[in-house]
């Protein structure tokens, strides 16, 4: 074997090899030496977690789960990090061969996770890792299961205090008990939270003699002790919350809180929104895109489904452009007048899995256009800080996406111009625009969401909806078959932006408020304008094409590269190459339909 050094062997070694300099001297200075004879068994599924990684020197290493051996692992490879990444031991690992390995504790190894290519490999690996140990067992021996019921997780009953108690009796329970929260009888009750203790009593100069009831927040947001972990997780992120009443037959049995949401995993939506809400300065927001990475590659190993993954970063990515926005009104002073950070297309839409390049707008107030400089400093500071974040610039180069800045009226004025003009060259902003969700600023754009509605009685704009959606056309099958396993297809132009624009087309047809596509495809069954067995079945062929596209990006993100939309059907399994083809036939059919219609109409 040589006697070669371990920090030089380790350099060698990918993703350490392009590791940047300063983090891997950290590296190296924590690196340990470790020595196992063979049949040494280092961890057991469900057992206490490994908390090195590892990097196999010499020997060999057994994965296994339930007995079957799901992966032999040899020299220049890594183990460890499943535990180090999900909390807890999801497989067996037993030497093989006597071992030689270095190893670096979990700290260090979280630190590097700031590279975003390191954690982009090792996110990989453990999406390859644990579906293939889901082929061997089902996804309920996984921790956590997405499926468990909440009153699963809940610890204790609820603590209720009366209708009539004080702030300062509320505080000494919670404090006794040793809990963030009480309820607050009463019709309806309430709930107080610490919270609203420091920002609602102490924030606002009350005294512990005030009325519980007259700080309490109400409605109580409540969820069914049957619903599934995947479920509360979206609930506390897009509501904003960190405790939720648990119900069973009516009644409020427990109190589900984002600590026993977290406490059920480490790497999940929460955990992350923690990450984000306790970000202190921009000098921690490089490693951001590697963390939603790998939570994404834990979710996609857990079975959920890549349109349920996307609602969730989205709902991240808002807490994110938030803490962003405030930081920059600190750097600049308040606004001059109100505005609306806005997200637009697939972002806006909650379609987009992964950290990539955005697509956002700003509006403003009226009476804030003679400011424009500070809205324009505003914008490149969240820009910068979104680019150190992991998230790349547009490639139009501007600090926002497609449409930049501008007025309230303008914004409306100028989507009445493309409505009362429809062009090929505007849709794609235009149709851009009509997927937008507001990601901050206070400033109420229910006059641009009712310019926007008009676009459904404009026969001129629909028709062109239409006929540009129809110009995406899946790769015909006649050519599929001559090219066979070389043939190269474009997920994204060929299968994902067709149902987009006939559905966001459908949608306004409908009256649809939701923007998704799923949300569009169900409102236009509803509607008749969509037969429900194709729009189910459109829907599915959606899913389907999302949920490949970032297998797929995923798997290029391991290698270092840059996620893309084309793939050949060679990278393709048997089963996903059937599937897709399926694919294109139901969207070709749906296009078939939609042209007819379109030629027979008015």
């Amino acid at each position: 074997m040589g006697a070669v050094d371990p920090v030089v062997y380790l350099r060698s070694v990918e993703p350490f090899a392009s590791l940047p300099a300063v983090l891997f001297e950290d590296a190296a200075s924590a690196l340990e030496i470790v020595l196992h004879p063979a049949g040494t068994r280092l961890a057991t599924a469900g057992g206490t977690p490994l908390e090195h990684l590892h990097v196999i020197r010499k020997g060999a290493v057994r994965l296994e789960r339930d007995g079957h051996t799901l992966q032999l692992l040899e020299e220049g490879e890594t183990f460890g990090y499943t535990s180090l990444v999900a909390g807890a031991a999801t497989l067996d690992v037993l030497v093989e061969e006597e071992l030689l390995a270095y190893r670096l504790p979990a700290p260090v190894f979280r630190r590097l996770l700031s590279d975003a290519r390191f954690a982009g490999h090792f996110a990989a690996g453990l999406a390859s890792r644990l579906r293939a140990s889901l082929e061997r067992s089902p996804v309920a021996t996984l921790q956590p299961d997405l499926s468990a019921r909440v009153d699963e997780l809940v610890r204790r009953p609820p603590i209720w205090v009366s209708a009539d108690a004080r702030v300062g009796e509320a505080a000494r329970i919670m404090s006794e008990q040793r809990i963030s929260s009480v309820l607050v009888r009463g019709d309806p009750p309430g709930i107080l939270t610490d919270r609203d203790l420091r920002a609602r009593v102490l924030g606002a100069g009350l005294g512990p003699d005030t009325p519980a009831a007259d700080v309490a927040s109400r409605p109580l947001r409540t969820i069914a002790g049957e619903t599934p972990l995947k479920d509360a997780w979206a609930i506390l992120i897009e509501a904003g919350l960190h405790h939720l009443p648990v119900t069973s037959g009516g009644e409020i049995v427990a109190m589900l809180t984002a600590g026993d949401v977290m406490r059920s995993t480490s790497w999940g939506p929460i955990a992350v929104l923690r990450g984000i809400e306790r970000l202190a300065s921009r000098d921690s927001l490089p490693g951001h895109a590697g963390r939603i990475r790998a939570m994404v590659v834990m979710l996609v190993a857990d079975g959920l489904e890549a349109t349920a993954i996307a609602r969730l970063v989205a709902r991240l990515d808002d807490a994110l452009l938030r803490t962003l926005l405030r930081w920059a009104e600190s750097d600049l002073g308040p606004p001059p007048a109100p505005y609306a950070w806005i997200a637009l297309g697939a972002e806006g839409r909650g379609e987009q899995p992964l950290p990539t390049h955005r697509e956002d707008a700003l509006v403003l107030a009226d009476e804030g256009a003679p400011h424009a400089a500070w809205y324009a400093s505003l914008a490149e500071r969240v820009v910068a800080d979104l680019e150190r974040a992991g998230f790349p610039r547009h490639p139009g180069g501007g600090s926002t996406a497609r449409g930049g800045r501008g007025t309230l009226s303008e914004w409306m004025a100028r989507f009445r111009g493309w409505l009362d003009a429809p062009m090929s060259e505007t849709l794609p902003v235009a149709g851009s625009l009509l997927d937008l969700r507001r990601m901050g600023g206070h400033l109420d754009l229910a006059p641009l969401e009712r310019t926007l509605a008009t676009a459904a009685q404009r026969p001129a704009f629909l028709r062109l909806l239409a006929e540009e959606a129809l110009k995406l056309q899946p790769p015909p099958a006649l050519r599929l078959r001559l090219g066979g396993a070389s043939s190269t297809v474009d997920l994204e132009r060929q299968g994902i932006a067709p149902i987009v624009a006939l559905a966001r087309r459908h949608g306004l047809e409908a009256g649809a408020e939701v923007r998704s596509t799923l949300g569009r495809l169900e409102a236009a069954a509803r509607a008749g304008l969509l037969e429900p067995d194709l729009a189910a079945t459109l829907s599915e062929t959606y899913r389907f094409l999302i949920g490949l596209r970032l297998r797929l990006q995923l798997r290029t993100a391991a290698g270092g590269r840059s996620p893309v939309d084309t793939a050949t059907l060679a990278e393709l399994s048997a089963v996903e190459r059937s599937r897709l083809k399926e694919a294109f036939r139901a969207i070709r059919h749906w296009q078939e339909q939609a042209a007819r219609q379109l030629h027979a109409g008015p």
